[in-house]
């Protein structure tokens, strides 16, 4: 059954895969920090921007979500095509299948740090890499 904070969570995603970065400051704190890095709201903007120039039909698809009222874990599950090298590896065009395991802390009801890892291994293989 979904909580308040599993309603939010597929709230801020439909805002990501609808591209509404307007309103990424109703789910993202004003001092947000990324796997260690302080980027506030416009930093994570840009970095999602940047996400969808690299890989224009970029679609979060959640596989598994745990929530409680201060923290979020997820596996999202990402079927897409990115235009160049993505994390290093040549994609340049070639559909890649793949997840992310990322965990939110939340504070006053936004996300004030994200820890996102990324399973490049599945992309190694599909790759023949």
């Amino acid at each position: 059954m979904p909580n308040d904070t599993t309603i939010l969570y597929d709230r801020y995603i439909a805002c990501l895969n609808a591209r509404d970065w307007e309103r990424l400051g109703e789910f993202v704190a004003d001092g947000a920090i990324h796997n260690g890095r302080r980027l506030g709201v416009d930093g994570y903007r840009a970095m999602l921007e940047e996400n969808c120039r690299d890989i224009p039909d970029l679609q979060f698809n959640l596989a598994l979500v745990v929530a409680d009222e201060g923290h979020i874990a997820s596996r999202i599950r990402l079927d897409c095509v990115p235009i160049g090298e993505f994390l290093g590896l040549p994609v340049n065009g070639r559909r890649v299948v793949f997840h992310e395991h990322a965990f939110y802390t939340l504070v006053a009801g936004k996300i004030a740090e994200v820890f996102s890892l990324i399973d490049k291994a599945a992309i190694e293989a599909q790759l023949g890499l």
